[in-house]
Order: structure tokens, then C-alpha cells, then sequence
């Protein structure tokens, strides 16, 4: 039997970075003292770093992870699709259980080349989007999507899981001692902090399934059609210096029908793009003439003649979208957007209670990826994906609920973590001063103004030094009562006191955004 050492070497590869993407961001939960930051993830996107700088007409730091990214796709090819992504991973797991299709490949190859077709347009829009002034890259990077979900869905489910298992363990089973003890230890490392509820979980976790569920039905669907960072990718890899070659092929197709990129052409010859170097064609070729070798030095008989295209020998045959095509119509979409779009790039108002120091509300929406790391830090679980209050085009950005919980005075997590900078980094006392909205009291519920009973709950909870909420000691009904007001100038919106207002259901004292 065959031994396929470079299929071994993939895999290992892919299990090692999908662990180390859940690591980074597992390990950054709370407190912030993983050994990788969570930034360096999102800094080696060139879709996030590249789109993001264009929309806000910034040139992010990440740029230069980016670009050695795509420095290293020129020499290997497309390897960051079948070596590293970790969405990729899940979808050749999820690949797995696919019913394998005994119908001829003919009919798929036809297909292939319109197939291709769509990542490039959505990465064409996303072009002409972020030229505008509006950053879509967040819908489509596979990256943020993933993280997303380990964020959103995987942490939460997993931390709830092991919390209750312990619960039942500890209380109902009575198994304290060690038990209790590797609780308590777990607690201040692993399972991090309680986070158990994100609005829109169910919605991020089907956008997930739904890309690894369509490798039931097509391999790596989402790779081959949709996804515009393989699409930037395959553009780069047409370029690359490591090749595949085939010497005096006997026409047996094997390697094509394997291919689960369909990246190889009825000639042999294959699309250099789209190949993600999964080496599944070397270990299924019957001849074992099939390799992957560098342009100076081959292993067997003469250099393989190249096409323009970037395949190995046989006509050039439908590639999906050239580079040249790529190139025109990109050039073509910036030079009838030079001009500023008011309608998109107009001053938007804050709807929301966005993190400390997030950027002005155009700037913030069109910065954020959505990536989830903001949320997931939260020490409180107080940050929540937005629906609709922000329109359309601010779905799954962050907000304040301060009704599930507030903004930790002391804490600066969530801008030590926001890769792009929509949240800014700022140090704990600039922190302490950053205002995320303003308090009002509400005198038709409140307490102590519509029952004139003593309730002080707010103002004992304010955590500014000099108390933004201040209580004034009124005569009513032959008795004092102390009432509460907000100090405008010393209220930083951090919402402690619409979390602990004991009214229901609705608080007597709440933050507008500021």
C-alpha cells in the first residue's frame, strides 16, 4: 500500500493550525494572556487587511502580513486553501461523510469553469463596495466566519457545557474534593469566564453549517465558487513558481475525478489557481508520473511547457476569469468610483451603544469585520451582535446591552483585540473618561420619584470616583427621600446602573448612546 506522506503531512498541517486558530482565540477569552494575539489571525487576511484599509482610506498595519502572504503564494501556489484555512478544515471534515457520486465526471468538468466565476465577482463587488466607502469583506472572509463561530457558538456552548456538567458533579452527585478543585482551576484558565448567551448564535452557527454542509453535495463548494480570499489567492497563485507536472499521461482521468477542487482539465493539464495543493493526484495517478516540482530543477525528462493560464501542458481551456479580466474591470470599477458616494458615506447616527473608544459610526461600521473578538472578551457578556438598529449594513457589529450586562470600568479587553482598530486601544484612565452614552432617569418608574420609597441602587453601583449619579434629599409626604439625578458631566454611560436598577421589566434608569 501506497503511503500518501504528503496527504499525512496536509492533514497534519490543517489539524495544527484549525487547533491553533481555537487556541489563539480560546486562550484570549479572558484575561488577555494568550502567547499569540488574536490580531496576528485577522493581519495575515489579505481580504480584511486590504479592503479595510481601501474602505476607510487607511493603510492598516496588518498590511505587511498580508503581503507576505501573498509573497508566499507566489512561490508555493495556492497552499494557505489547503494547508492552513482552518474553515477549509472543517469543510473537508464535513466532506467526509459526502455520498460518494458514481456519475461520470464529464458533466462536472463543463461545469467547472462557470463554477469558478462567482468568487471573483463577489470579490469584484467587494472591490467596488469598499471603494464606496462600505466594507462587505466581513460576510465572505472565511476567517472572520470561522472565528465568528468559535467565538459565538463554540466557546459559549463548550464553557456552558463543562459548567453545568460540574454543577451536576459538585451538587447533585456530591463529588467534592478534587472535583471542586479542578473546577476552581478550570475556571481561572480554560473556561475562562461564564459567557453564555450571544443574540443572533443561531443565525451564525447556520451561516456556518450551511458552507460546511455544501461539501455533502459538491467538494469544497464554498472554496471552488464563493469564497473571495480563495479568489485573491487563486489570482496571485496563477503566478506561482512551484508547478505540477505529468509525464506521458495514459489518459486514465483518476487524478481528475479525484480532484475535489476540479482543477484538472480532460488533457491533464490543470487550472494552477485553483489547485490547493491537497496532493491527492500524486498518490492517485496509476503511473506515478504525476508531481509537484520547481522550474529548476526537475526530477524527470524536461520542463512541462506553461501556458498563459498558469496549467501544465494541454490548451489553456476556460480558466473561469483571467487575471488580465480581473485587472480591467477592477480598474474600471475604481475609476467610475473616484468620487465620493454621499449616499453610502454619509454621517451616520449612533443608534447603538458601540464598545469604549470605538470610532465615529461610519468609520466604526465600515472598520468592523464582525469577527466576534470584542464579544467573546467581554468580561460581563455586555457586547452583543447588532440586528437591525444600525441598518442593514451594521449587522453583527458590537453593542452595549447593559440589561445583560455593563461595561467593567477597569477593562480595556475588547480594543486590545479588535484587529482593525474600530475599537481603539486606549489605556485604563483614558478608559475611565471615554463616554459610551449618557444615563437618564426615568421619574415615571423610578422608585424613588413614582413611589417615593428609598431606593439608592444605582447610585451605590456608579463606579466613577465621583459618583455621576447623585442623590437629592427631598421632603415628601412629611418624610425625606433620597432621589436620584445624573451628573451629565461625570456619567461616562457605562450602564452599571441600568443593570442593577431593580424595576421590571423595563429599567428606570437607562443609557441613551452618546
Amino acid at each position: 500500500m501506497k503511503i500518501r506522506r504528503w496527504v499525512v503531512l496536509r492533514r497534519i498541517s490543517q489539524s495544527v493550525f484549525f487547533l491553533l486558530f481555537i487556541y489563539v482565540l480560546w486562550s484570549t477569552t479572558h484575561p488577555l494572556n494568550g502567547p499569540i494575539s488574536p490580531q496576528l489571525l485577522f493581519k495575515i487576511d489579505p481580504l480584511i487587511m486590504i479592503f479595510t484599509s481601501l474602505s476607510e482610506k487607511v493603510l492598516l498595519p496588518g498590511l505587511i502580513f498580508a503581503a507576505a502572504m501573498l509573497a508566499l503564494t507566489l512561490v508555493f501556489g495556492r497552499f494557505f486553501c489547503g494547508w492552513m484555512c482552518p474553515l477549509g478544515a472543517a469543510i473537508d471534515a464535513a466532506g467526509h461523510f459526502r455520498k460518494r457520486s458514481k456519475k461520470g465526471m464529464e458533466e462536472i468538468d463543463a461545469a467547472n469553469a462557470r463554477a469558478r466565476k462567482p468568487k471573483f465577482i463577489l470579490l469584484l463587488l467587494i472591490a467596488v463596495f469598499a471603494v464606496a466607502g462600505l466594507q462587505l469583506a466581513w460576510v465572505f472572509d472565511p476567517l472572520v466566519i470561522f472565528a465568528r463561530f468559535v467565538s459565538l457558538n463554540l466557546i459559549p456552548a463548550v464553557t456552558f457545557a463543562a459548567d453545568r456538567s460540574f454543577e451536576w458533579l459538585i451538587k447533585d452527585l456530591n463529588m467534592r474534593g478534587p472535583v471542586y478543585d479542578l473546577y476552581r482551576s478550570l475556571k481561572s484558565s480554560v473556561l475562562g469566564i461564564n459567557v453564555y448567551f450571544f443574540s443572533h448564535a443561531l443565525s451564525i452557527f447556520m451561516y456556518f453549517a450551511v458552507i460546511c454542509g455544501l461539501a455533502l453535495f459538491i467538494p469544497r463548494l464554498w472554496c471552488r465558487s464563493l469564497c473571495p480570499l480563495g479568489a485573491i489567492y487563486a489570482l496571485t497563485a496563477k503566478a506561482a513558481v512551484l508547478r505540477r507536472t505529468v509525464k506521458e499521461c495514459k489518459d486514465c482521468r483518476r487524478c481528475k475525478s479525484a480532484c475535489r477542487m476540479g482543477a484538472i482539465r480532460d488533457d491533464s493539464g490543470y487550472s494552477k489557481g485553483e489547485c490547493i495543493l491537497c496532493m491527492d493526484c500524486i498518490y492517485d495517478c496509476p503511473a506515478d508520473i504525476t508531481r509537484f516540482e520547481w522550474p529548476f530543477g526537475f526530477a524527470q525528462g524536461k520542463p512541462a511547457k506553461i501556458n498563459v493560464g498558469g496549467a501544465v501542458t494541454g490548451p489553456a481551456g476556460k480558466e473561469g476569469i483571467t487575471r488580465r479580466d480581473f485587472l480591467l474591470l477592477s480598474s474600471l470599477a475604481v475609476s467610475s468610483l473616484g468620487f465620493k458616494f454621499d449616499m453610502l458615506r454619509s454621517k451616520r447616527e449612533r443608534k447603538v451603544i458601540r464598545p469604549p473608544a470605538a470610532l465615529e459610526e461610519s468609520e466604526f461600521i465600515d472598520r468592523c469585520v464582525r469577527c466576534g473578538n470584542c464579544m467573546k472578551v467581554c468580561p460581563t457578556n455586555g457586547l452583543q451582535p447588532v440586528s437591525f438598529q444600525s441598518g442593514i449594513e451594521g449587522v453583527w457589529t458590537p453593542q452595549l446591552v447593559p440589561e445583560i450586562g455593563y461595561c467593567e470600568y477597569n477593562c480595556t479587553l475588547c480594543g486590545r483585540t479588535c484587529p482593525t482598530g474600530a475599537i481603539r486601544k486606549v489605556s485604563p484612565d483614558e478608559k475611565r473618561v471615554t463616554k459610551l452614552g449618557l444615563a437618564q432617569v426615568d421619574r415615571s418608574i423610578c422608585i424613588a420619584w413614582a413611589e417615593n420609597k428609598e431606593c439608592v441602587v444605582c447610585e451605590e453601583h456608579c463606579p466613577v470616583a465621583d459618583k455621576a449619579i447623585k442623590l437629592k434629599r427631598e421632603t415628601v409626604g412629611g418624610r425625606e427621600v433620597l432621589r436620584p439625578l445624573v451628573d451629565g458631566n461625570l456619567c461616562v454611560g457605562c450602564g452599571t446602573c441600568q443593570n442593577k436598577c431593580p424595576t421590571r421589566p423595563v429599567r428606570a434608569i437607562r443609557v441613551a448612546p452618546f
